[in-house]
């Protein structure tokens, strides 16, 4: 049998129903005892067991991986972007306390080819497995005619819960509180199109070439995996933020784009400040090629990367050592880069 009129003209519905038919035995571990019905229907059931909460307040994000994606293409290299987005998205409620519940995607093709599909979903279902987070729906669009030979677009929403009482908002946050800042593993998911820029156009590098500083390839660097800090997140709270109890870990920042200047404001009361002191942890390799060769100041790399922190907590300052000795003791690297001070609400960066 000839192709379909609608497959001639770039959709190919037989070729989707193939690809979908795997997506069962894909996410068999991207799945929660609250899910309902399966993955296929117009839309993903999750009964979410209020009886655990005593005010349960949902949380939700959206959002995509940005032009990382145009190095996934260069490399031919699919199966981390799913990662990235589900973990991005994680940290991006994390912030607020909340557990992950469940997580949809998006994507946005020219021609559907299967292997590529089966990664990016793949990933999807790691990220979200080890996040216990339920892949619970999704979109995949096939326009042939709107994306460029090769290339797709990815995004995701994520719905998250946690308890109004113990949500992280900022509240008493003061001078004299400690900043703390926890490892990246690199870009994460931001600054690429700079990045790119510095690395493709300014210094004529492939992706696949090696440079010694990294201790890798181009390519290899930029599509380091977007670190998870939910499951940390958490653990911090139950030993740290316990009910009736005073806050020991009173805001969250995740440090995506807008880098420290925009994204640690957003927890910041009015007349609170933040010093952060470079110096404080070791800036990534990758960072230092992309401002010497790119000419970057100091003050725009960190607006536009993370600088190797991912995410910052600001904490009571007595309880600092002993929060960061908890972190490095869950696996990951971590500082106190700085403190709160008397402001409007402004990051201030100084040697």
């Amino acid at each position: 049998m000839g192709k379909t009129a609608y497959a001639q003209a770039g959709v190919d519905l037989a070729l989707g129903n193939q690809v979908k038919a795997g997506l069962s035995r894909l996410l068999k571990s991207a799945s929660r005892p609250e899910v309902l019905g399966k993955v296929g229907g117009f839309g993903g059931l999750f009964a979410l067991k209020t009886g655990k909460y005593k005010n349960p307040v949902l949380v939700s994000s959206v959002d995509g991986v940005g032009t990382k994606l145009k190095v996934a293409f260069a490399m031919n290299r699919h199966h981390t972007i799913g990662q990235d987005l589900v973990n991005h998205c994680v940290d991006d409620i994390a912030v607020l306390g909340a557990e992950p519940l469940f997580f949809l995607d998006y994507l946005g093709t020219g021609v559907l080819k299967p292997n590529v599909f089966e990664q990016i979903i793949a990933g999807f279902a790691l990220g979200c497995a080890e996040n216990n987070c339920a892949l619970i729906g999704g979109e995949t669009a096939q326009m042939s005619t709107f994306y460029q030979k090769g290339e797709y677009d990815v995004s995701g929403t994520i719905v998250g819960v946690v308890e109004k009482s113990v949500m992280l908002d900022g509240r008493g946050i003061k001078p004299g509180d400690a900043v703390i800042g926890i490892a990246s593993s690199g870009l994460h998911t931001n600054g690429y199109s700079l990045a790119r820029q510095v690395f493709f156009e300014t210094m004529k590098l492939k992706p696949r070439s090696r440079v010694p500083e990294l201790g890798c390839s181009v390519g290899d660097e930029l599509l380091k995996i977007h670190v998870s800090y939910g499951p940390l997140v958490r653990a911090l709270l139950k030993s740290f933020n316990k009910p009736r109890r005073v806050r020991a870990i009173k805001g969250l920042a995740h440090i995506t784009g807008g880098g420290f200047i925009d994204n640690i404001p957003r927890v910041l009361p009015k007349n609170c400040g933040v010093t952060i002191r470079q110096g404080t942890w070791p800036v990534l390799p990758v960072f230092d090629l992309i401002q010497k060769h790119g000419k970057v100041s100091t003050a725009e790399m960190h607006q536009v990367f993370n600088m190797g922190i991912g995410m910052t907590a600001i904490v009571s300052g007595t309880k600092a050592d002993s929060i960061l000795r908890s972190i490095r003791r869950r696996g990951h690297a971590a500082w106190i880069i700085g403190d709160v001070t008397k402001g409007g609400g402004k990051v201030k960066l100084t040697t």
